[in-house]
Order: structure tokens, then C-alpha cells, then sequence
């Protein structure tokens, strides 16, 4: 709907800019004298965020506004696992404090697991293993006053709705359910749901990404796994999306109380503090785990060869496990017969030690040997680079999803460590709406990946060719922009738009301002969003205000269109100590103009330019700002005067920051055909 009305004004707006030309300019002549590129430099409001502006909940300095306000959610939940038929039985109570403006008069349940019901829409290829009869909730009351689950029709038979005599749910069997209350929730004030379910959790063969929650019997790894109270934002109000497979997840903070029963032997791990260690471990698991501080070692809590009642875990039938959580979005936990535990920890600045968990199946050891090295490596790296881990410890945890993350938890071995650690960050403390702007997490984490990379091998990280590489796909009619909701983004790009294109957005911004900025700029942006929702329009104008600039162009370009620069050096022309160097931008997005120019090594001395830079005897960095390109013409005539020593060579984009179908045409004199590739590599 959004797109579709923001195409209609652009093309009544164009229609209105023609008429209006034709009339001042009715001569063809001067008709094609127009500008050949009409600059956007302004970030495109949808009717959403303007009334965020106009209610003071946002506002143009991207921090939450001075009428900021979201939910609160607080569980407190009991479960019980049955191996013998691979189900959960659960009783729950959501505590809902409604800290907006506004009065509720419905409330919106998450029922992931529905998506396991037969013919529930899915998004391919995002297919699950088995088919369940999703949720089955037996009971739900609001206030203590039941919920009819399976109401009569709500409309009479002129169309009208019929009046309300109690709390009605619809969509039970859906992944978004609604109960439309008999008595609104007021503003400001807290309501109390009760849900009673069960649901057999999914297995299947092989590792399906959340699509397998289990293996056979005897290893489970819940996700999605209770009803949920979706998100209430000024932005939407109740989140309207359904869970389809591949966007994530956009959920309130709370604190979560959890009991999780199973069989005595098996090791549960999750989000969380283990409460009755006493009551679940051993004495000998209890005893090492207070040895996991000292040092960097990792140690064993609970060994290959200690397993069943009495040796794995504490004796008995039956055990539950208790754990508390405060201020997180979501929580997740694995069991199972066998697992192997071991631990070390993590030095956060600024606040000390932490400890880092890993449960997994002895047969799956050595994909956990490095497991726990990268993930403490990510965790302080990642609390330098944005600001210091927020949560009492990690857990890594072995199962069929090999790369997923949870508040405290990531369903990974050292294959996906690093990555599925910075989500600790995004979205699990900064928590962004990841159904429809899954590059605010993703994305920011594949560019923050690159960082912890270069730093764990001791270089300097390497962002140049990322952004001129966006060049090779840009104009696929197939690619939706970064701002289309992600939810449909469809399988072929999914992927790049949601983990890789933001990357190569944040390659080019660099090669504007510099890479610093930029990591300083998410920094800043990142602390002033801790345990809120920040959308696409606060890290737009928070990184223009951070940055000192008005970044309204490459916004409008990168994040709402898919097109590109494609720079190239037209000409090149010498007259006296004069080189004029033509550059051309076939592309509708523009960039800075920046010529590196490389000088003879013998000659005349080199003169200055006031917006030049030396970085070596013979090689100079000139630099024209993107407002050269605003007057709408495609080609530039950038004058060098540095005298009269010989210019030999001329690259323009030298760090390949900018995106472009062609990068051979960026360097004068041209290479040759044969070497037109590598003279123009800037991999990194």
C-alpha cells in the first residue's frame, strides 16, 4: 500500500513538473536542455513515520522522541517436555503493562508454531520438516474473564457488528491471533493474560533452519515454542505481520520467569540465570562451574561419559529446571539426553567477566573446539565496537538450526559464532522491527562481521570494493529496495537485501566520511536505542546529525531505489599547468568525486589544491563533494593544478567505494582489454 501510493504521488508530481516546463519552455530546443538527473536529497516520509513526527514519539534527531513509549511484557511461564510423543504442555502468564498513549481494545497473540499446520502460508523455500497440529491452546482469560475461542459469526445479517458480551478470539489457527476485548486495556495502566497450550514440537531429518526443532527423541531445541503478545508501536499499532519462515522476529522486552520440566539426565541450558543449580546439577557440576571466571580456559561442567540421573544432572524422575531473565525480547532453550557442557568466559570492558556456555551432542565435539574462543572474542570485540554486552552470560547451544539467535542464547557451533553473537546487539537489545527492516540487524551484522574478522587476525579491516561490487546488481528488476518489507522480498533476494546489500551501503558511506565515522556514528545511534524500537527513519537522521551531514541522497538512493553510480572517466585534456579530467555518472544515484592522481616521479615540484591531499610523494587524493551533481547535469570537468609536473595515471573512485556496471572506464589512460579486470581490482 505504502509503495504503491508513494509511486502515484511521484508520478502526479512528475506530470505536474512537465506541465509546468512545457508551459515556461515550449520550444523542443529548450525542453532538452533540462536537467539530464533530477537529484533526490530528501528522505522519503511514509503517512506511518510523519505521524510518529507529529505525536512527538520521533523526531528528526533521531532519538526517541519525548513522547517515546512501548509495552512492557513480563512472562512467567511453566512447561513440560514429554519425549515420548515430542511435546510441550504449557501454562502462562503475561503480565502486560501498556505504557502507551493509547487504549487497547485487542490484543494480538504470536502462535509461530502454527505455522506447522497444514497449508499455512509459508515463504519458499522456508518449508517445515513436519507437519503438527500447531498451537493447541485450551484455555485463555484476560483479566481473569475467559476467552471464547471459537465465537459465533461477529457480524449480523445486514453486515453490522454484533455487539460484544465477552472477550472473543479469532485466528487462533493462524500465526496472528486477535482478542478483541469487552473491556479495553486504558492507557498507562497493566492487564494480565493467562494461556494454557501444548504443541508437539516439529522434527524431520537433517538441520532446517528453524524449520527442525528437534532430533527424533533425544535432543530438542524449541524456538517460537509459547504464545507471545506481538508488538504495539506508534508506528503500526498491533504488528499486522504473519510469521511466514524467513523474516524474523519483533518482540517486546519483559522479564521472563521459565520452569522447564524434564526427564532427570537431561541438561536443559537457555536465556537466562539458572535459579536452583542446587536442585538440577550435581555437586561436581556445581563445583566446577565456580572455576569458569578465573580464566580463559575452557572447562568441562559436565562430561561425554557423565550422563543419566545422578551423573549428568542431579537424581531422580523428573527435574525442573528454573531460570529468570529481566529486560530481554524473547527466550529459547535445548535439551537433551546426552549433552556435553563446558565452558569459559568473556572480558567485557567496563564490566568484568561473563560466562560462555556450550551444550552440544559428544558426537558433534569438534564443531564446539573453537566454538567457544570466537563467540568471547565476539563478545568483546562487539562491546568495543558498539557498546558493552548487556546480559549475564551466553549460551551456545547444538542442534538442528545451526545458525539462529535468541536474548543470552545462539543456536550455533563456531561455524556461525561470531555472527549469531553480534545479535546480542541487533536485535536483541537494540530491537528493531526485523519482519519488515531485517537489514537493521542482518545487514549491520554482516558489516560488523567484517570488523571482528580483521580484528581476531590482528589487520586492518579491508571495506574497499564492497560498495563499487553493488554496481553488478544493481538494475535486476527482480530486487526489491531495502526499504520494501522483507517479508515479501521473495527467495532470490531475500538474502542480499536483508545480510548483504547494507554492507556495501556502509562500504560507500565510509569512502565518504570515512570508516571511523561511520562505526562511531552506529555506536552512538545504538546507545541511544538500547531496549527500544528504532526504525529506518531514526538511523537516518541520528547518522546525518552524527556525521555532521545531510546524508538525505544516499539514503533516498541506497535504501528506497536500486540504483547505482556508474562513474567512469570520460576524457582527459592538458592545457598549460591545467588538467581537466571529465567524469560522467550514467547512474541515477550520485557520489562525491574523488580522482586519485598519480604523478611522474620526476619533474617540476608538485603544487597544492586546496582540496587535495598527498599521500605519497607522487600520488594525490582530490576530492569534490556529491553537491557538484545537485544542478542535475551527468558530467563534471574537475581541474587539477598542481603545476606543471607530468600526470601519469588518474582513477576515479580509487577505494571502489561507489557502485558501478563497469569499473574499466574509471581509470585514464584506459588498461588494456586483457588487463582491464585486475587493473581495477579493489577486493579486499
Amino acid at each position: 500500500m505504502l509503495a504503491r501510493s508513494s509511486l502515484a504521488v511521484a508520478l502526479l508530481a512528475t506530470a505536474a513538473f512537465v506541465a509546468q516546463a512545457q508551459a515556461q519552455t515550449p520550444s523542443a530546443a529548450r525542453l532538452m536542455s533540462l536537467p539530464e538527473r533530477a537529484v533526490r536529497r530528501d528522505i522519503p516520509m511514509t503517512n506511518a513515520i510523519k505521524r510518529a513526527f507529529a505525536a512527538g514519539t520521533r523526531d528528526s534527531t533521531g532519538r526517541p522522541g519525548r513522547n517515546y513509549s512501548q509495552l512492557r511484557t513480563d512472562y512467567t511461564i511453566n512447561a513440560r517436555l514429554d519425549p515420548a510423543t515430542s511435546r510441550i504442555t504449557g501454562r502462562e502468564t503475561i503480565t502486560l503493562a501498556n505504557n502507551t498513549p493509547d487504549s487497547l481494545s485487542t490484543i494480538v497473540l504470536r502462535l509461530d508454531q502454527n505455522l506447522f499446520l497444514f497449508q499455512s502460508p509459508h515463504a519458499a523455500p522456508w518449508v517445515p520438516s513436519e507437519e503438527t497440529d500447531g498451537f493447541a491452546i485450551t484455555r485463555i482469560a484476560v483479566n481473569g474473564q475467559p476467552v471464547n475461542l471459537a465465537p459465533g459469526p461477529l457480524r449480523g445479517p445486514r453486515g453490522g457488528m454484533v455487539p460484544l458480551t465477552e472477550n472473543v478470539a479469532l485466528g487462533t489457527h493462524t500465526t496472528r491471533a486477535t482478542i478483541t476485548l469487552l473491556h479495553a486495556i486504558p492507557a498507562k495502566a497493566t492487564a494480565t493474560i493467562e494461556v494454557e497450550w501444548s504443541h508437539k514440537v516439529p522434527g524431520g531429518p537433517g538441520q532446517n533452519h528453524r524449520m527442525t526443532q528437534r532430533w527424533a527423541d533425544t535432543l530438542y531445541q524449541p524456538t517460537q515454542w509459547y504464545p507471545r503478545v506481538a508488538v504495539y508501536d506508534d508506528l503500526r499499532g498491533w504488528d499486522p505481520e504473519l510469521y511466514l519462515g524467513p523474516s524474523e522476529f519483533y518482540n517486546n522486552f519483559g522479564r521472563f520467569d521459565v520452569r522447564i520440566d524434564v526427564p532427570a539426565g537431561w541438561i536443559v541450558s537457555g536465556t537466562g540465570v539458572l535459579q536452583n543449580p542446587q536442585e538440577v546439577l550435581t555437586a561436581a557440576a556445581r563445583e566446577r562451574l565456580t572455576h569458569v571466571l578465573e580464566s580463559n580456559d575452557v572447562r568441562t561442567i559436565v562430561g561425554p561419559d557423565e550422563v543419566g540421573p545422578g551423573q549428568a544432572t542431579a537424581a531422580g524422575d523428573r527435574l525442573i529446571w528454573h531460570f529468570v531473565a529481566d529486560t530481554v525480547n524473547d527466550f529459547a532453550w535445548a535439551t537433551a539426553k546426552k549433552f556435553v557442557w563446558r565452558s569459559t568466559r568473556a572480558t567485557i570492558p567496563g564490566k568484568g567477566p561473563v560466562p560462555v556456555h556450550m551444550y552440544f551432542l559428544p558426537g558433534n565435539a569438534p564443531l564446539y573446539e573453537n566454538a567457544g574462543p570466537l563467540a568471547s572474542h565476539a563478545l568483546e570485540f562487539y562491546s568495543k565496537l558498539w557498546f558493552p554486552y548487556q546480559f549475564p552470560q551466553l549460551t551456545l547451544q547444538d542442534g538442528p538450526s545451526a545458525g539462529m539467535e535468541y536474548p543470552m542464547v545462539i543456536n550455533a557451533n563456531q561455524g556461525a559464532a561470531d555472527h549469531e553473537t553480534f545479535h546480542q546487539w541487533a536485535p536483541m537489545t537494540v530491537s528493531n522491527n526485523e519482519t519488515w527492516y531485517g537489514w537493521m540487524d542482518e545487514g549491520f551484522n554482516q558489516y560488523s562481521n567484517i570488523l571482528s574478522a580483521a580484528d581476531r587476525q590482528n589487520v586492518a579491516p579491508n571495506l574497499d570494493g564492497r560498495g563499487q561490487s553493488y554496481g553488478a546488481t544493481s538494475g535486476n528488476e527482480a530486487e526489491p529496495p531495502m526499504m520494501w518489507n522483507a517479508n515479501y522480498a521473495g527467495p532470490q533476494f531475500y538474502g542480499f537485501t536483508t545480510y548483504s546489500k547494507a554492507p556495501l551501503m556502509l562500504s560507500m558511506l565510509g569512502g565518504i566520511v570515512g570508516d571511523t565515522a561511520v562505526q562511531r556514528a552506529q555506536s552512538e545511534w545504538a546507545k541511544a536505542w538500547l531496549f527500544k524500537h528504532p526504525s529506518p527513519w531514526d538511523y537516518m537522521f541520528f547518522m546525518n546529525r552524527a556525521l555532521g551531514r545531510d546524508l538525505g541522497w544516499f539514503w533516498y538512493y541506497w535504501l528506497f531505489t536500486t540504483e547505482s553510480v556508474d562513474g567512469s572517466i570520460q576524457s582527459v585534456t592538458t592545457t598549460g599547468p591545467t588538467t581537466s579530467v571529465i567524469v560522467r555518472q550514467a547512474g541515477q544515484m550520485p557520489s562525491p568525486v574523488i580522482l586519485e592522481v598519480h604523478f611522474a616521479g620526476k619533474g617540476a615540484a608538485i603544487k597544492p589544491m586546496a582540496n587535495a591531499k598527498m599521500l605519497d610523494s607522487t600520488t594525490a587524493i582530490v576530492t569534490w563533494p556529491v553537491d557538484v551533481w545537485f544542478a542535475g547535469s551527468r558530467t563534471f570537468k574537475a581541474d587539477l593544478n598542481f603545476g606543471a609536473r607530468k600526470i601519469e595515471k588518474i582513477v576515479f573512485d580509487p577505494g571502489c567505494r561507489f557502485p558501478d556496471h563497469d569499473p574499466t572506464d574509471n581509470v585514464w589512460p584506459r588498461p588494456a582489454a586483457s588487463a582491464g579486470a585486475a587493473a581495477r581490482s579493489c577486493n579486499p
